[in-house]
């Protein structure tokens, strides 16, 4: 079991200034306490989302660490122009020392991508067109492609990634009936979804995967996104958890309420619900210990991504679930063995 950050980058209440600062040390914790990777959400013109340039951010989160893996979850393929990506993404690679994460898909939200002028109908058929230009680009010497979306004739690829034949590739799964793309392209899952619905998704996903490949996954990672606070008491860390949330699903429905449309997202209005789902955890690191076992055994997951800093949660409280899961939750689950014992 490997344990990463999911981040939003959603408004926390401080000036932004200071918001950059403390999640860069947050990130450095991360790669200090044995974090095995730190992903980035992209949103536009929401306070969701206030690195909606992960390249800028990642390109510091770099330099500050030296052994957590990074990267996007996801880029938003139809926004970017695929040589402008390839290149930042063979940069990212190199300054990292080869330690960059491809996530990708086409932008949760019809909103943000209409901003940028493209059409959400497209987004099923484009992003797979730019995806298959981008993984070509990195591969190759030279581009040239002829497509719908986009047509390249023999354009030099100066930048080639550290990691052969591209950095590992992850996607983010709101819906089981997608699993079949992810082990189509043989990437990375993590799913938001409850622990019944997580549980169809990575049944599905290796299903598919022994399908297309003739084999289980054995090194990929079917994972879960999970909102977490802990503290020394169950009642300290609701009590945080509680205010965060209403925080976070205000910016996460921002959007949608602003242009009266439906949420795409079946989130409760309280985070008490979303612990009775599996969704999220708040208590002490015991219990947190004891909830994976269970539900990381139930659903089949190896891979979970700890959403810490969600809302407005106060720089020290994300550091406190940061150091307890990094001194009391991950060294119980490193290595099958010790998986094995949290999970009896």
């Amino acid at each position: 079991m490997k344990f990463g950050v999911f981040d939003h980058m959603d408004q926390a209440g401080v000036p932004l200034e200071q918001q950059y600062a403390e999640r860069l040390r947050l990130v450095e914790a991360y790669d200090r306490l044995g974090f095995y990777a730190y992903q980035l959400a992209e949103h536009h013109g929401t306070p969701l989302g206030l690195a909606p340039s992960p390249s800028v951010f990642m390109g510091a989160v770099a330099q500050r660490t030296k052994r957590l893996r990074f990267g996007p979850l996801v880029y938003s393929l139809p926004l970017y122009h695929p040589i402008r990506l390839i290149e930042e993404i063979c940069m990212l690679d190199h300054m990292s020392g080869g330690r960059f994460e491809l996530g990708v898909g086409r932008g949760v939200s019809p909103i943000e991508v209409g901003f940028y002028g493209v059409d959400p109908a497209a987004g099923p058929t484009q992003f797979p067109e730019a995806l298959r230009v981008i993984k070509r680009g990195l591969t190759s010497d030279e581009l040239s492609f002829n497509g719908e979306f986009y047509k390249f004739d023999k354009v030099p690829m100066v930048l080639r990634p550290v990691q052969k034949p591209h950095p590992p590739l992850w996607y983010g799964i709101s819906n089981p009936d997608t699993t079949h793309w992810a082990a189509l392209e043989r990437a990375n899952m993590v799913t938001l979804l409850p622990t019944k619905g997580a549980r169809t998704a990575v049944k599905q996903y290796k299903s598919e995967w022994k399908t297309l490949h003739g084999s289980e996954p054995t090194s990929s990672f079917a994972g879960v996104m999970r909102l977490v606070v802990l503290a020394e008491t169950t009642n300290e860390a609701a009590a945080s958890a509680r205010r965060a949330y209403r925080s976070w699903l205000g910016h996460m429905r921002f959007l949608w309420d602003r242009h009266g449309m439906p949420f795409a997202l079946p989130l409760p209005p309280e985070f008490d619900p979303m612990i009775d789902s599996g969704a999220g955890f708040a208590g002490t690191a015991a219990g947190y210990r004891d909830f994976l076992a269970a539900d990381a055994v139930a659903i089949g997951a190896n891979y979970v991504a700890c959403d810490i800093a969600f809302g407005d949660l106060t720089f020290d409280e994300s550091m406190r679930t940061t150091e307890l899961l990094g001194r009391e939750v991950i060294p119980a689950f490193d290595g099958d063995a010790a998986f094995k014992k949290a999970a009896t």
